[in-house]
């Protein structure tokens, strides 16, 4: 494995009359699709990220790779079809991350049973040869066995079916160590502050600024590629001040809980809410993943909040279908996402109305815009803008290999009994890592698995730069324990600090900034003995 020095990276930058195949802004599911299709294409790629891989609302999903039921249900079957399609490319590709996990539907109507076994032997059927299993009916009794907090009353049976759930941020991470292995030039914290024009107001490069340094870099490109997802229309607007907006942000809400809630190993599905929205309940990293909401916003943020009102309903529509039912003390994380919706033509006040599908528009400038779309199709966005910027910016055609392209890291047969399992064919070469030094075996904190190997990881084959970046993605700390987190901030923070030759002074501003940050993912404040007062 080798360590990748962010100077080594930032060198690529040097040259200013060095010309870029394809510019992509943007590190999240889609800009790392595309410039991975991108770079095994044999272009010359070059990926800006103004914050952390990932840091938006890639590591915010439902930790899903899925078809979409829901869509389903409305009748996108060639929607449904294209991500069950990239849902088992993913599974093969990405074998140590997507993992096929059982889902059950229970039934409260005496036609429940019959009416999600069709429809989804149907989602089956759609998946072809890279099928996850079969739906199949089960009874009552076989329900309360698999599911023993199930609210019993009025239930006639259920319907089991399969989906692939996996890690989001851990597969952004390998995704951007593919693409450097194919040759291209990735870059977090890397902030696109202007666009290169020429006389004819066709786009040429970006200006770009390091925000560890300050340093602003001209970049030339024959094309850019505008994949930011709910920031697309800020890009936009530098393009052509006074553009209608063309994404609406959703905003989706996960509570974190013990597994004591769900004890089993399948995953729960209520397919309509009072929302009409579908209601997850997912086993995750020992933990239990419950959520989503779909709230329409006006604003976004790189740090959305969740909204009381959202937290209320996802406990209380748990507590319907759990007997042990879940209280805001019992919330051990909470995370909040924006969904980068296509915008309707027309004003619509609902995100039922909004495009689930991706999509894809060229300015007149030249400025290449991919948005909407989900994890589970990233890798079809890629080709699709990839394709597209080859004609734009008049490149030598080249096919797509993303296909049958493994993904950094990608292991058939991991075993998940360990957490390191999400390195998959890394995990022998960490454990051997964290022979280097005792106290790199240490755990950092009792309630979590993670030891300090894995910041020292992070940091050297990862690209962490932050205690943020490590515990909020390249572990997932923050999602799953955010008290736990807090603690275990000044031990990473000095890990870090010896990694980057950092000071004092940077680490209580690096334990300061997260243990702020961290007080989004609880219901309830929590500052340590030692950590910043509580901000006014």
């Amino acid at each position: 494995m080798e360590h990748i020095p962010r100077s080594k990276l930032t060198a690529a930058l040097n040259n200013p009359e060095k010309v870029w195949d394809v510019i992509i802004v943007g590190g999240g599911a889609t800009g790392l699709g595309a410039a991975l299709d991108a770079a095994s294409r044999g272009y010359q790629t070059l990926l800006l990220e103004q914050a952390d891989f990932a840091k938006g609302t890639s590591s915010r999903s439902t930790k899903l790779v899925h078809g979409g039921v829901r869509y389903l249900a409305q009748g996108n079957i060639s929607l449904v079809r294209e991500a069950l399609n990239e849902r088992g490319l993913l599974s093969k590709n990405a074998a140590h991350l997507v993992t096929n996990q059982s889902f059950i539907i229970p039934n409260y109507e005496w036609w429940g049973g019959l009416f999600y076994t069709i429809g989804l032997s149907l989602y089956d059927l759609l998946a072809g040869r890279l099928g996850f299993g079969r739906a199949k009916h089960i009874s009552k009794k076989q329900v309360i066995a698999r599911l023993p907090n199930i609210q019993q009353k009025g239930l006639y049976g259920g319907v089991v079916y399969h989906d692939g759930q996996f890690d989001d941020s851990r597969l952004a991470i390998n995704l951007a160590q593919t693409c450097i292995e194919q040759g291209a030039t990735v870059l977090n914290y890397f902030q696109v502050v202007n666009l290169i024009k020429d006389s004819q107001g066709n786009i040429t490069g970006v200006v770009a600024t390091d925000a560890e340094t300050g340093e602003t870099y001209p970049i030339k490109g024959k094309t850019v590629v505008n994949a930011t997802g709910v920031f697309v229309d800020e890009l936009l607007t530098m393009d052509k001040p006074g553009k209608k907006p063309m994404v609406r942000p959703s905003q989706g809400v996960h509570l974190v809980l013990s597994r004591s809630f769900m004890p089993g190993g399948d995953a729960l599905m209520i397919p309509a809410t009072d929302d009409g929205r579908v209601l997850f309940a997912v086993p995750w990293h020992d933990k239990l993943v419950v959520g989503t909401t779909d709230t329409p916003l006006d604003n976004h943020s790189l740090e959305p909040a969740a909204l009381p009102e959202e937290i209320d309903f996802i406990l209380r529509t748990a507590g319907r279908y759990l007997t042990k039912q879940p209280a805001k003390a019992d919330v051990l994380s909470v995370f909040a996402g924006l969904r980068p919706l296509a915008a309707p033509e027309k004003d619509s006040s609902t995100t039922k109305e909004i495009s689930r599908s991706h999509k894809l528009v060229v300015s007149g400038s030249g400025l290449i815009t991919i948005t909407g779309g989900k994890w589970t199709t990233y890798r079809k966005m890629g080709e699709d803008t990839i394709d597209r910027a080859i004609v734009v910016g008049k490149l030598n055609p080249s096919p797509c290999k993303t296909r049958d392209l493994p993904i950094h890291g990608s292991m058939a047969g991991v075993d998940s009994s360990s957490h390191l399992y999400v390195y998959g064919s890394d995990e022998a070469a960490l454990l051997q890592f964290a022979g280097e030094d005792a106290a790199w075996k240490e755990k950092l904190h009792p309630r979590l698995p993670y030891i300090a190997a894995e910041v020292v990881w992070g940091v050297r084959y990862e690209m962490a730069r932050t205690v943020e970046d490590i515990l909020a993605r390249r572990v997932r700390a923050l999602f799953l324990d955010a008290r736990a987190a807090i603690d275990m901030a000044p031990t990473v923070a000095a890990l870090i600090a010896a990694e980057l030759n950092k000071d004092a002074a940077w680490k209580k501003e690096q334990i300061d900034t997260f243990t702020l940050l961290a007080q989004a993912y609880l219901l309830e404040p929590y500052f340590p003995a030692g950590s910043p007062a509580t901000p006014i």
